[in-house]
């Protein structure tokens, strides 16, 4: 086999799949999936309007605590965007509102449970009973109270929307006192589009549900629903609690779960705290294998199409009029991994890209799942199984497609080959959850799997020698899978009409012949 010839025919098909627009969709679906799915939902939210909603209260208690934890969240979620800022330093807390400023200085001495306090005496207007042992900036917040609940009565809903506060996307309205049925009015409303739903709370919540609803034309949105509900349910629990003549301190102590504090053991077998990325890391995988299956199976693809392609049109004759069968296949193959790993390599610019600049346009630093994608291990491994995985699948395809005279012949050969490449798929939870397991290390050594399960153990990791065998089983499937479609392709590449049968074909891995 002459290298430059295949080097010719590879250069050729690499040039000719830059020009097609499979190609270029190759490449921009993936950034353009990634982004709408990021920027879609975010954009929706912040052009959906506040949901307007009445409360009808016939308990004279429920609602006005409901408005306390809801003022006591956008307190506590105005603290964490204020204090975030202020830890970034810059610009950024210098143009906040200035009751954010004195909220996050005041706060941020304190601890969770202190802080916890000072919100809620801030909300009800009481001052906490170790008002004096609290640091100065604390003292100055609770003095400051009217101009804070100034500031959250009179901000805009645009600026509720960007600190997301649940204010801004709901909104309560009185109920109209005009003398007529207050619900009949309701209904009248929600009818006529002037409020979204309205909540009606019965005499004594605390006994039971009864006389308690929710009213709306449109019940599959449970957002304002879940919202309201939980912090109800919240203040019921407290008065519960306080009719039963029980200790709120007691009875948390009672409902309390017990939890089991996760440990891992390190090489040297020490315990190690599970932080949030270890547990991240173990299903990060899962979006590279599907991003994995994808570059194989749509570069294999590409693959079986420019065969298919040329054999209808005959321009393969052309081709082999001054290479040989050999030398065109190798040729193909190489091409269009080179055009399959120019798209995989576009794929890891735009991750790096985004996990650089989004949390930096969104507020915020970067995540330790982003870090843990951007992770050049995973990248590496992701480049090293696409090459195997392609090479195996493009040896069955190109074999496949030298076979067939059209893309509908290939449908039901194409079949075989979709089998092995689903399996990794539907057995992926099971893989994340045990990846050193008696399953995936079987999977591990069947070829048509191997990229994809190795690939999804790779948070385990697997032993380096499952690495060693698995890679040497792939290379050793790969020449045996190249030696078959050789054969088959230096044949069936120039046969016209009828589709060979599997007799024909076992007699050409035999003997290289037709029959």
């Amino acid at each position: 086999m002459r290298i430059s010839e295949v080097y010719l025919v590879a250069q050729r098909e690499y040039l000719e799949n830059l020009r097609t627009k499979a190609f270029w969709i190759g490449i921009l679906t993936f950034p353009l999936i990634i982004t709408l799915g990021i920027c879609v939902p975010i954009l929706l939210a912040r052009a959906k309007e506040a949901r307007s909603f009445a409360v009808l209260d016939h308990s004279g208690f429920l609602l006005r605590q409901v408005e306390e934890q809801a003022a006591a969240q956008d307190l506590a979620a105005a603290f964490s965007r204020a204090a975030e800022a202020y830890r970034r330093g810059g610009p950024a807390f210098a143009e906040l509102p200035e009751a954010l400023r004195g909220l996050a200085l005041g706060l941020l001495p304190l601890e969770e449970t202190q802080r916890g306090k000072v919100i809620e005496a801030l909300v009800r207007g009481e001052a906490p009973a170790d008002t004096f042992s609290l640091p100065e900036p604390a003292r100055a917040l609770l003095a400051r109270r009217e101009a804070l609940l100034d500031w959250r009565q009179q901000v805009s809903a645009a600026e509720l929307k960007d600190l997301d506060f649940p204010q801004g996307r709901y909104r309560r309205v009185e109920v109209p006192q005009d003398g007529s049925d207050p619900q009949a009015r309701l209904n009248q409303m929600v009818a006529q589009g002037e409020i979204f739903a309205y909540f009606v709370i019965g005499p004594d919540p605390v006994a039971g549900p009864q006389d308690c609803k929710y009213v709306s034309r449109n019940l599959t949105d449970t957002e304002l629903h879940d919202w309201f509900s939980g912090l109800a349910t919240a203040a019921i629990r407290q008065q519960r609690l306080i009719r039963a003549n029980l200790d709120p301190r007691t009875a948390q102590w009672v409902q309390a779960p017990l939890e089991f504090a996760g440990r891992r053991l390190d090489e040297g077998g020490a315990e190690q705290r599970v932080a949030f990325g270890d547990k991240a890391r173990q299903w990060v995988p899962l979006a590279f294998v599907y991003l994995l299956w994808f570059a194989v199976f749509t570069s294999a693809q590409m693959l079986l199409n420019s065969t298919i392609e040329e054999k209808s049109s005959r321009v393969v004759e052309v081709l082999l009029s001054s290479v040989d069968a050999g030398e065109l296949m190798a040729g193909k193959i190489a091409g269009t991994a080179a055009s399959g790993l120019t798209v995989v390599g576009s794929w890891a610019v735009f991750i790096s890209l985004a996990v650089a600049i989004v949390p930096g346009l969104l507020g915020a630093s970067a995540t330790a799942v982003a870090q843990i994608i951007a992770n050049p291990f995973y990248l590496a491994s992701f480049v090293v199984y696409f090459c195997l995985g392609y090479l195996f699948y493009a040896a069955l395809l190109v074999s496949i497609g030298s076979m067939c005279n059209s893309l509908q012949e290939t449908q039901n050969l194409m079949m075989p080959i979709l089998i092995p490449m689903m399996i990794p798929l539907f057995a992926m939870v099971p893989l994340v959850q045990d990846p050193n397991g008696l399953l995936a290390r079987v999977l591990s050594f069947i070829p048509p799997f191997t990229p994809f399960v190795m690939m999804n153990r790779a948070a385990g990791p697997p032993a380096p020698w499952e690495y060693l065998v698995t890679a040497l089983l792939m290379v050793g499937s790969i020449a045996l899978a190249t030696w078959a479609a050789a054969r088959i392709f230096r044949i069936g590449i120039l046969l016209t009409g009828k589709r060979p049968r599997l007799r024909e074909i076992w007699g050409w891995l035999r003997s290289g012949e037709a029959r």
